[in-house]
């Protein structure tokens, strides 16, 4: 699974929209969704921002592992 949708599926899960997203990462909405779509990359800090806040290791989000808790 890409990186990319595993973001919109954390986020889907936490009922969170994408505007509420970009507020927690002090970000756009339209950057965030550039994120979920894949259109660009997400900074490292951002990254870790995300994991931090979904309790997951990076190497999950990035879809190097399905283990959520993998390297945590």
């Amino acid at each position: 699974m890409p990186h990319y949708m595993r973001i919109r599926d954390l986020r889907e899960d936490k009922d969170l929209t994408q505007t509420e997203m970009g507020k927690i990462l002090s970000c756009s909405q339209r950057v965030y969704s550039n994120y979920e779509r894949g259109d660009i990359d997400i900074p490292t800090a951002t990254l870790i921002k995300l994991a931090d806040f979904y309790d997951v290791s990076t190497d999950y989000l990035l879809g190097r592992t399905n283990n959520p808790n993998l390297n945590k």
